[in-house]
């Protein structure tokens, strides 16, 4: 099956397996049912086997799964078994709560450097990313090989700084910017709208009363 035809639902749902897999090899678990994890995740063990028959399967009738392989394999689905460099664009409180996550090296994403307009943060550091001028982004992304932007700044300023980003080769975008933004085919654009998560799980809490 073309990775095209299959559904951003199971796609979504890739990442809560590969955490939950992680938590198996931590607990010392060498291999697991379709049953179990579905206890496990509150998802269907048919659910389960659908989602990964997307892929080829990787279970084994009357053993279940090898935990550490299908971890491994749903890495590399992921494309997270290799390490993707990145460059936040803002440095403020959101730009700097992301670059001192310390997840993101743990999956694979390293944060190569911060880019800011204030000259009041020039030259600091968060995590050992150092935040410089936007003069240098364009440079950087080219001689660094950068493939993810996160966007943390003003929708204001953002979609210049995306089309000089994207011009020096930018693959991915995380977006925090509250802008719809509009790149070639070749580009992901990762749409992240705190404000309207928080409006959804308002709406969610309302429907309980």
């Amino acid at each position: 099956m073309e990775e095209n035809e299959i559904s951003l639902a199971v796609i979504k749902r890739l990442p809560r397996y590969f955490r939950y897999l992680e938590e198996l090899i931590d607990s010392g678990v060498e291999r697991i049912s379709s049953g179990e994890l579905s206890r496990r995740m509150n998802v269907t063990a048919s659910q389960i086997r659908q989602d990964l028959n997307n892929f080829g399967g990787f279970g084994q009738q009357g053993y279940g799964y090898n935990v550490k392989y299908l971890h491994s394999e749903i890495a590399k689905i992921l494309g997270i078994d290799k390490i993707h460099s990145i460059i936040i664009v803002g440095a403020g409180n959101l730009g700097k709560a992301l670059a001192n996550y310390a997840n993101f090296e743990k999956r694979g994403f390293v944060v190569k450097a911060m880019f800011d307009t204030n000259e009041a943060l020039i030259g600091k550091e968060c995590r050992g990313a150092v935040i410089r001028p936007m003069s240098e982004m364009e440079a950087f992304i080219k001689d660094n090989n950068i493939e993810i932007l996160a966007l943390t700044i003003p929708k204001g300023s953002a979609t210049e700084v995306v089309q000089t980003a994207i011009k020096a080769g930018i693959k991915g975008i995380w977006n925090f910017a509250h802008i719809d933004l509009e790149v070639p085919d070749n580009v992901v654009v990762e749409n992240v709208h705190l404000s309207e998560s928080l409006m959804t799980l308002s709406y969610n809490i309302t429907r309980l009363h």
